[in-house]
């Protein structure tokens, strides 16, 4: 059953002198019987709720609880007090009002050395709380779950934060526990007698977990809120929440320490993208490892999974893509295109998939050798794709030990990117553009054929991903050759051509920005190595050179309105 908190000292507690105090006063006066210590357990993730509070019974701590965790634990078989007891108030307003009483937080706040505060709660007749467990509320849980707004708000814990924060600021005398991962580690720190020192350590680092348990939980509470206010404009203040997944063993080199954590917001809650992925095989990631998968896996997931396409990438720039639809509907021979793009930039790079990787697939993906000697098999850093087989699993683990096997979710829809820059962050909208949401508008005398036009939005929907400046060349389904990085466009463009070499007669061409410049410089160029469609989003001064060009050259040229820097 709940019990009454015993005491061993007789005093009645009352608040106000007034008669309506006066008549409640024989309801509120209780008899209790001083007990060295106490813990106060109100959780809403009960997992291992009732092992914790049978734990520290059994050390000898009166529990204290509310609501459904104070029947669970007495249905468990651990005696414990209703927090009613101890406030002299009922819970009230649907359960809004539980803990926020001076019987409570003074027990809770109480500096233990100092004679005023014990001698002002012992005045009123509170008695210290040593232990805080508390969780909150599932509010992101709500929201992700399509909660309408007035349950949502509900769902805003208000009592627990404040018990929180009141326990980790006076961590010195109270534990505080938010996480239950921590419940058995503070029945041993308890078991094991520690040290003043090892004491308050303990106490700080609960104490740290708890103010940060807290901040995160305020910041997707903020982010809901102004996701109904804000219009889609910035939030004047930001704050995003995360939760390490793993310390690196350094960052881009050796020298730099580095770790990767996964975002809390509730604009990642579907749980997608690398930072959540599903290692089944291989070495541990490293910084560039997540970078580099990052860059080939949104690659990959930008083509349509109607269309099974693989890219492979080196330092997050992709050197082959190929698509099911330019190898006759065999994704295994737009697997071999794809190496076959820039084999020498592949070995040692990530292939990405947007769809299942089969035993097939992977039966090819060990055994492929190299196209430069015939000989050497292929060597590859990452595999990642949203499946895989459970054989085509095994198959590809018996490539190499330390070959890294990721399942990831793709990412769905926009999004939104930070990235720091010194004292700050810049945030964007994704370019999440694709082919389909655009208008590719010819505007030379020579149309693009209908091949040629696919082949134009395959080359596009490809330099979106490629550093600028960036210049892909592609057939139907099949990247040729790609320029990238380039600090002007016409290195880019020769980059490019030089990589398709023989392919480039009757290729497409696609730039992430306009052509500054046409005769004796790109367009030209790409015009007289042979190809004969190109896409570029149009806007500069010299718009008409580049028409004038292709005119005499006999090649379609589109621009497609929507520039695709990358930086």
């Amino acid at each position: 059953m709940v019990m009454p908190t015993a005491r061993a000292s007789t005093w009645t507690r009352t608040f106000g002198t007034d008669r309506a105090a006066t008549r409640t006063r024989a309801r509120r006066a209780r008899v209790v019987v001083e007990a060295s210590k106490r813990a106060l357990v109100s959780v809403s993730d009960k997992t291992k709720m009732t092992e914790l509070a049978g734990g520290l019974a059994a050390l000898g701590y009166e529990i204290v609880s509310t609501g459904g965790s104070a029947s669970a634990i007495e249905k468990s078989g651990t005696a414990v007090t209703s927090v009613d007891r101890v406030t002299g108030f009922p819970e009230m307003l649907d359960g809004r009002v539980k803990t926020l009483h001076p019987g409570v937080h003074g027990g809770i706040l109480a500096k233990r050395e100092d004679a005023s505060h014990m001698e002002a709660i012992a005045k009123h007749g509170i008695d210290t709380i040593d232990i805080v467990a508390v969780n909150l509320y599932p509010f992101r849980e709500t929201v992700a779950g399509g909660g309408d707004f007035a349950k949502c708000v509900e769902n805003i814990d208000i009592g627990g934060p404040a018990m929180i924060r009141a326990a980790a600021k006076n961590h010195p005398h109270v534990y505080v526990v938010v996480d239950p991962s921590d419940y058995d580690k503070l029945i041993e720190h308890l078991k094991s007698s520690p040290s003043a020192e090892d004491d308050l350590k303990f106490k700080r680092e609960l104490a740290w977990k708890a103010f940060q348990h807290c901040a995160s939980y305020d910041s997707v509470v903020a982010e809901y809120l102004w996701s109904q206010i804000g219009g889609g404009a910035p939030a004047p203040e930001l704050s995003v929440p995360m939760t390490l997944t793993a310390a690196l063993r350094y960052g881009e080199n050796p020298h730099q320490p580095a770790a990767v954590y996964a975002d809390g917001s509730l604009a990642e809650a579907a749980g997608e993208g690398v930072a959540r992925s599903i290692q089944h095989h291989g070495k541990e990631m490293s910084y560039n490892n997540y970078l580099d998968a990052d860059a080939a896996y949104g690659c990959a997931c930008d083509y349509p999974t109607s269309d099974p396409t693989c890219v492979i990438v080196k330092h997050t720039n992709p050197c082959g893509i190929a698509s099911a639809s330019g190898a006759g509907g065999d994704l295994l021979e737009a697997y071999r295109m794809a190496v076959r793009a820039d084999p020498i930039s592949a070995f040692g790079g990530i292939v990405a998939f947007n769809c299942t990787v089969d035993a097939d697939m992977a039966r090819e993906i060990r055994e492929f050798r190299s196209p430069t000697d015939g000989e050497t098999r292929m060597f590859y850093e990452i595999v990642i794709a949203p499946s895989y087989t459970p054989e085509g699993l095994e198959v590809l683990k018996g490539k190499s030990k330390t070959l890294r096997i990721l399942e990831t979710k793709p990412r769905s829809g926009a999004t939104k990117s930070l990235r720091q820059v010194g004292g700050g962050w810049l945030e964007q909208a994704s370019d999440s553009l694709v082919p389909e949401d655009i208008v590719f508008e010819p505007v030379s005398d020579v149309k693009p054929t209908p091949e040629q036009l696919e082949a134009l939005k395959f080359a596009w929907r490809a330099v979106k991903h490629v550093k600028s400046n960036a210049i892909t060349v592609a057939t139907k389904g099949r990247l040729l050759g790609m320029g990238s990085g380039q600090p002007n466009r016409v290195n880019s463009v020769r980059i490019a051509l030089e990589k398709a070499g023989d392919e480039t007669e009757g290729s497409v061409l696609a730039s992430d920005a306009f052509f500054p410049f046409a005769w004796g410089d790109s367009v030209e160029i790409a015009c007289q190595a042979g190809v004969k469609a190109i896409a570029h989003p149009g806007g500069s001064m010299r718009d008409q050179d580049a028409i004038d060009v292709c005119n005499k050259y006999g090649v379609a040229l589109v621009t497609t309105g929507h520039r695709h820097f990358r930086h």
